[in-house]
Parts: structure tokens; sequence; C-alpha cells
């Protein structure tokens, strides 16, 4: 791999996608994971609601056997839940009666943190709901000298390629930039600082713009609005969803 493409001559350091994860987070001392429209908005109200919740790279026969092996319940998919189950729809958690602990499969965000939680740094999850609770918790946990990566999961394209999804450029620069707000002065890299810039740009407009967004589109299409309305719901959540031991527990309590 290109040093280069590591950032590592940057404190607060952003990339896309599991490939960007590994470039850019193998060695910060802290990675929070943006993957708005999915894995990490479901990741803040399952943990707002006490839930454990284990990630994992994707929906299939060894998902299950994971589950039945960490003592969890499975998440179906979105388009899958019926009765009482839970799936990556948020709105899934607030519905319905939710199990203590559940495996949260997703080929992204959840993909991403379930990688990086066999390396030796720090990860968590963070989105729209719970940005400045997020940084807030690593400006008193840590200090400037410290790496930070921030990771924008992106979506697939049906052939598999990596769509960067701008909702998650957004939600990677509220992070950074609630960050940056506590007084945290470490140098940011040009990728950083674009997309802390992308967030200021709709930080005023957000429900309407992330609607609008291709994702939100999508989601919207699919019959799911309430999710959308849930990923818009700006800083409503103190969680910190850390992950230990391959499980995200709320490090805020």
């Amino acid at each position: 791999m290109n040093r280069e493409h590591r950032q590592l001559d940057y404190g607060l350091r952003f990339d896309w996608g599991l490939p960007g994860a590994k470039a850019v987070g193998a060695a910060a001392d802290i990675a929070v994971v943006v993957d708005v429209l999915s894995f990490t908005t479901t990741l803040t109200v399952a943990v707002d609601a006490g839930i454990d919740v284990l990630p994992y790279r994707w929906n299939d026969d060894s998902a299950e056997r994971y589950a039945r092996d960490s003592d969890a319940v499975l998440a179906v998919g979105r388009g899958r839940a019926v009765g009482g189950q839970i799936s990556l729809s948020p709105n899934t958690i607030r519905r319905h009666t939710a199990p203590q602990r559940v495996v949260l499969p997703s080929p992204n965000g959840s993909n991403i943190c379930f990688a990086l939680g066999a390396g030796s740094g720090v990860c968590t999850g963070a989105s729209f709901r719970n940005a400045t609770a997020v940084s807030g918790w690593i400006a008193r946990h840590y200090t400037p000298r410290s790496v930070v990566a921030v990771i924008a999961a992106g979506e697939k394209w049906p052939g598999g390629e990596l769509r960067p999804a701008i909702e998650d450029l957004w939600g990677a620069g509220a992070v950074m930039s609630a960050l940056a707000a506590t007084g945290w002065d470490a140098d940011p890299s040009p990728e950083a600082l674009v997309a802390m810039s992308a967030w200021r740009g709709v930080a005023q407009s957000l429900p309407h713009s992330l609607a609008a967004c291709a994702s939100g589109r999508e989601l919207r299409e699919l019959g799911y609005p309430e999710d959308v309305a849930i990923a818009a719901e700006t800083d409503r959540s103190s969680a910190v969803p850390v992950l230990e031991d391959r499980v995200f527990r709320n490090a805020a309590q």
C-alpha cells in the first residue's frame, strides 16, 4: 500500500469503505465508522434501548451460527422482517420488544466494524444521532496527539463496487466538526477537511437533504420513510457504542 494513501502525517483522517478503513484506521488510536442509513443509526437506537450489538460481515448461514454461538438473536434483512423480528431498520427496534443481544450484519458498516474489531485500536459507531456524543467522548478520553480515523462506510453498486454514499460523507463530517468544536486541534488531512466542509453545507437542512439524496430516496421508495426520519435525528442520542470483545456497548454509561 502506498504510504501516502494512509494519511500518516495527520492526526485526523478520513476515508471510505473497508479498504479505506484498513488504510487509515490500522494505525489509529480510535476508528469511527459512519453508516447513516443503515448500520450505525440502527446501532445507536439499539444501544439507547440497552441492547448489546454484535457486528458481522453478512447475513448468511455463518451469521446464523455466529448468533447461536454468541447467545444472540440474528437480525434479518430489512425487507424480510415480519411480526416482531429485528432488522437493519431502526424502526423495528422501536416498534417491538427487542432482545438483550442482537447480531446485526451488513455488508458495509457492520462488515467494517467486524474487521476493525480484530485490530488493536478502539472502534466506535457514529451517525447524525450521536455525532456530538461520540466526539465529546473522544475529547474526554484522548488527547489531540491521538490519531482518529473516521470511515464513511458507503454503499455497494450492483456489481459490488463501492458507491460513495453522500450521507456517510456528511455524517463523517458531522463527527469531525463536533470534535473540532471541542477544541481538538489535531491536524486534519485534506480528505477530512472535505468531509467537514460537506457537512457544513447541509447542517441547517439535514432532514430535507437526507430525504432527497439518492439513498434517502431509495429507502423512501422501498417503504421506509421512518428510517430516513430516524437517521435525521441530529444529536438525539447520547450513546457512545464502543466495540469490545466483538460487542458494542454504551461507553457513555
